[in-house]
């Protein structure tokens, strides 16, 4: 892929003045060539950050969406309200929504098909625990959660998988180089299976996501590899977050 997406999922951090000062910092960059920048704030900062960065090459993105349309669901905030709050990506499956939620297949595969026909890009997670890896489970693992993405009906939409083995999301851990190129390959034949040759070759990007830095980003992005990272503690500097996507312009 040409352009590698580098997607920042604030998580539960930062202020509403914070969230709008560091969306600034980044649109007031220059435009980098080689990447496709997307940032994820907290609910109810998403306005903010998306009135920050409109007409600049910054897109916006939520951590979430409901796995209802409408309705009598307190808290919970639909697909449709994000794409008209300027979302353009929304983060699905996420391993701390499955650990903490209980999110299931079933529930993924509704958020999913909503984040669709709503023409959001879905950034679908998935990944082994420590232990899946290291009893040979992880690929299993992997297979088992991308079973949500067959039969959506991409049409003219886009589907991202994150790659994030659960061991390494803030750990400091991450796979090697040749552990990433593995998985790129699993998740890709795995996607041509449930959705076809042309759907997974032109509409799906397959990224990496687990302690990403600046030093390590070009371990997973490049040809053979992943199309670009999923970045959370380093998303929320400035700086540290700017330096990721200036390494995969040199």
């Amino acid at each position: 892929m040409d352009r590698p997406f580098v997607i920042g999922n604030w998580k539960m951090n930062l202020s509403l003045s914070k969230s709008a000062a560091l969306a600034r910092a980044m649109a007031e960059e220059k435009p980098p060539e080689r990447a496709t920048v997307v940032l994820c704030p907290s609910f109810p900062f998403i306005a903010a950050v998306a009135e920050t960065v409109e007409g600049t090459h910054i897109k916006v993105g939520a951590q979430n969406a409901a796995a209802e349309e409408k309705g009598a669901y307190t808290g919970e905030v639909s697909a449709g309200m994000l794409k008209e709050l300027g979302c353009h990506y929304v983060i699905i499956g996420h391993s701390e929504r499955r650990q903490h939620a209980g999110e299931n297949n079933e529930m993924i595969k509704r958020k999913l098909t909503l984040a669709n026909h709503y023409g959001l890009v879905p950034i679908l997670c998935v990944g082994e625990k420590m232990e899946e890896r290291q009893t040979g489970q992880w690929e299993n693992v992997i297979a088992h959660q991308l079973t949500v993405a067959e039969g959506l009906p991409l049409a003219a939409n886009f589907l991202i998988v994150a790659y994030e083995p659960v061991w390494a999301i803030g750990s400091g851990q991450t796979v090697s180089s040749d552990d990433a190129r593995l998985a790129a390959r699993t998740i890709r034949a795995l996607l041509l299976e449930l959705l076809g040759a042309t759907v997974s070759q032109k509409q799906c990007a397959v990224i990496y996501g687990g302690s990403v830095t600046a030093a390590n980003v070009k371990m997973f992005v490049g040809q053979d590899l992943m199309d670009g990272v999923l970045v959370g503690a380093s998303s929320i500097d400035a700086h540290e977050f700017l330096g990721i996507i200036n390494a995969l312009n040199k």
